[in-house]
């Protein structure tokens, strides 16, 4: 299976682990969008010496991998490379920052070398929730979420458009791919002087289908927002759960 057919199946699947049963899919799309944004909120707070404080967040994360069944190798296959650009975010700064903390043995850790981890651990901490979310809550009942909170409209459609329509998108480069390496037997790829050609033929073949859902939706009677609704009410389980996190999450916060 080529790179493009298996973040295709990737999305596939991660809809179906939205919405199967279990605990966490069960709980009310609003509480879960509210923790989750508390606890990015609280770990982007920590000051960048602060690691060994900051490492107690995972706790949050272990639970929920836990209790939600979540394979931690399928968040690494899936999000690696958004991973690896976090990782990259603090790697400058033992450079800039060479201050000596404290010493392991006879080796000197400089506040360079905490800070760029403690920075690659809230970009991780941050993305592996966001993940958390995605795959317990489907992208419908996160656009709910989001309307709720006053969410701009416009945001929410552009962001419910993109995740409906990304496969499509993913399918015309797939189909375009295609085309080219028919057309050139026994090359590995497209060729880079063709780049620019394929980049400006998606784009024209984009915006085509653009218009031609635009169109499908007028004459469905769009009036520039999306009606939705959740399956179900918040319950006291719901509440519950956004109530039990909150006071943890600070309670980890403050120790």
């Amino acid at each position: 299976m080529d790179r493009i057919s298996e973040a295709i199946a990737d999305l596939h699947k991660m809809d179906m682990e939205a919405g199967k049963g279990g605990l966490l899919q069960g709980i009310h799309p609003l509480p879960k969008l509210l923790v989750t944004l508390f606890f990015v909120l609280l770990t982007v707070s920590f000051g960048k010496y602060e690691l060994s404080r900051l490492l107690r967040m995972g706790i949050y994360l272990i639970v929920l991998f836990v209790i939600g069944d979540i394979s931690v190798k399928l968040l690494l296959k899936r999000m690696k490379l958004l991973l690896v650009l976090v990782c990259l975010v603090g790697i400058a700064n033992p450079f800039f920052d060479r201050e000596i903390m404290f010493f392991v043995g006879k080796a000197a850790v400089t506040g360079g070398m905490v800070s760029a981890a403690t920075l690659m651990l809230k970009g991780i901490f941050a993305v592996s929730a966001s993940y958390l979310l995605m795959v317990t809550t489907s992208m419908e009942d996160i656009c709910y979420a989001l309307r709720k909170l006053h969410v701009p409209k416009m945001f929410v459609t552009i962001l419910m458009l993109i995740y409906r329509y990304i496969i499509l998108f993913l399918k015309e480069i797939r189909q375009m791919t295609d085309a080219y390496l028919l057309r050139a037997p026994g090359q590995k790829g497209v060729h880079y002087k063709a780049w620019g050609t394929m980049v400006g033929r998606l784009l024209l073949r984009s915006m085509d289908r653009a218009q031609t859902v635009y169109e499908s939706m007028m004459m469905r009677g769009y009036d520039g927002e999306f009606y939705l609704r959740c399956k179900r009410k918040a319950g006291g389980r719901d509440y519950l759960y956004a109530a039990v996190w909150s006071v943890v999450l600070i309670g980890i916060r403050a120790i």
